[in-house]
């Protein structure tokens, strides 16, 4: 007969918040991001505040874009915001054997939008920097829903600086991004050149 594992319990408390600024909701789903079924919401209270503990730094965590978002609230102030997003079905909890893990329900849709405006605000910066050859490995295997969303935000700027990073993105991915891909250049080019 097995054993039963303990599972370590929680409560949430959003100390009175009724409402939170999108801008804090998004700050809150992207650090979540990094820690879906992985961590909980202490770990996460202490990436938006800032926090230097050893394990958050040997996790890299400390690398999120939201670290220390919060860092002029304390914690407890941080964790009542993360139990608000909790409590109104943006973000969730689901058990791995006993922890109680971070899981987004209903924030992915926000978290998509999210990353992707990140992941285009990276391709201006590599178009900042000068390279010989451009290395688009880092959106290999991607969730697909997430570079669906990043190409179709290319495609409403009808920018032509995007299409080198375009094209050498295009070499490297699965047949149905690269046709996406295709799509992107094509509009743009076709905006621009007639």
């Amino acid at each position: 007969m097995s054993k039963r594992a303990k599972r370590v319990p929680y409560t949430l408390d959003p100390k009175g918040i009724s409402t939170l600024p999108i801008e804090e909701l998004t700050a809150i789903l992207r650090g979540a991001d990094d820690l879906i079924m992985s961590g909980g919401r202490n770990l996460l209270a202490k990436i938006l505040k800032g926090s230097r503990q050893k394990k958050l730094l040997e996790l890299k965590l400390d690398q999120s874009p939201v670290y220390g978002y919060y860092q002029d609230l304390s914690l407890e102030d941080v964790l009542a915001r993360i139990d608000w997003v909790i409590v109104n079905g943006y973000l969730d909890i689901k058990y791995d054997y006993r922890l109680p893990l971070l899981d987004t329900p209903e924030g992915w849709e926000i978290e998509k939008d999210t990353y992707s405006t990140e992941l285009l605000r990276r391709f201006d910066d590599v178009l900042k920097e000068t390279y010989t050859k451009i290395d688009m490995n880092f959106l290999k295997d991607m969730n697909r829903q997430i570079i669906l969303l990043l190409l179709d935000k290319i495609q409403a700027t009808e920018d032509v600086k995007y299409i080198p990073l375009l094209k050498a993105w295009q070499e490297i991915d699965y047949k149905k991004v690269r046709k996406r891909i295709a799509q992107v250049i094509f509009s743009i080019e076709k905006k621009h050149y007639g």
